[in-house]
């Protein structure tokens, strides 16, 4: 079997999570090189890795540079990447920089594992609310095809970076223990008892840029540019694992129970779909795993062609890490 040089760039919680993956799905690396701003050695599930500081340089003999990104913000990939690529490394990037690039494919590998092969030395990871909603949406749109789509977000913490775990872990430690101390905020706002809709900044139509992430990267994934899409946007006081009510109208009329058995069928799904016996997805449940999990699988009474679904999965994991490690995985075969 060939083997590749592998470079992780990042050792924030993607990052991490990105050398945890390599590592669990067995990617076939002969030298693996981890990057961030300053050298140190850090520990992941007791493997120890030595991190390097990054530099233009650091890419010689790297096939595959996978760039953990940072949202909300200009990510590493913007100075780093075309060093890479001259370097010969093709470059898969978790970060907002690149992603609407006409120039750069924006994969899900269930969704569009074509569009990868497009790339020019560069491939854009989408972001976590909108891979997990597209790798639901995909089989029932080559299926129904899709005529609407409106969507609410429960968005775990960790969507925020480490320090919105940390907000919440002080937060309701504070309160367990009576405590008067600040906490000091990463998010936008309190969040332990609490939840608010606003994540990133507000823009066009008073619409914030992770509910604009849902509309633009969707379209572009499902090669539907006019396709009509809606969005709100929540952070919930739940650590891991995004949560999303979609509603859907199709063209073609589908029964819930065929969408049921065509989701069963397709990659990357689990249907946890049994509400009379409290059988549906849940964060807490789908923490570590890779699938997007889908339930609540309904019809809507009062509209033609209208359908409930409830999907949930890791956002560090299939919402970034593990997306990105499956193109890689596109790449090689």
């Amino acid at each position: 079997m060939k083997r590749y040089n592998v470079a992780v760039v990042g050792v924030g919680a993607v990052g991490e999570e990105m050398l945890r993956v390599l590592k669990q799905r067995n990617f076939p690396i002969h030298t693996l090189k981890v990057f961030a701003r300053s050298a140190r050695t850090i520990l992941v599930d007791g493997q120890e890795y030595n991190v390097e500081e990054l530099t233009n340089d650091s890419f010689k003999g790297i096939n595959i540079a996978l760039f953990a990104g940072t949202e909300g913000e200009k990510g590493a990939a913007v100075t780093y990447a075309p060093h890479a690529i001259k370097a010969g490394a093709v470059v898969i990037d978790n970060g907002a920089d690149f992603r609407m690039n006409k120039d750069v494919p924006l994969v899900v590998p269930e969704a569009n594992p074509q569009d990868a092969k497009k790339n020019r030395g560069i491939i854009a990871n989408p972001n976590c609310s909108t891979i997990q909603m597209v790798v639901a949406l995909a089989p029932i749109k080559k299926r129904a095809g899709l005529k609407r789509v409106i969507v609410s977000t429960y968005q775990a913490v960790s969507g925020s970076g480490r320090g919105g775990v940390i907000q919440a872990e002080k937060e309701f430690k504070a309160w367990a223990t009576d405590s008067d101390e600040t906490v000091p905020l990463y998010m936008d706002q309190k969040i332990a008892f609490n939840l608010f809709p606003h994540i990133g900044s507000f823009g066009d139509e008073d619409y914030t840029t992770e509910e604009w992430k849902l509309v633009k990267e969707s379209r572009k994934i499902l090669h539907d540019p006019r396709m009509k899409i809606s969005a709100t946007v929540v952070r919930v006081p739940v650590r891991t694992g995004h949560s999303e009510a979609v509603y859907i109208e199709t063209q073609k009329p589908i029964t819930p129970a065929a969408v049921r058995k065509l989701l069963e069928k397709a990659p990357g799904i689990t249907v946890l779909d049994d509400p009379k016996n409290k059988i549906y997805p849940m964060p807490k449940d789908c923490e570590g795993c890779d699938d997007v999990f889908v339930g609540r699988i309904r019809r809507d009474p009062f509209v033609k062609n209208g359908l409930w679904l409830w999907v949930v999965a890791d956002n560090l994991r299939k919402g970034a890490a593990t997306n990105a490690v499956q193109i890689a995985e596109l790449l090689i075969k």
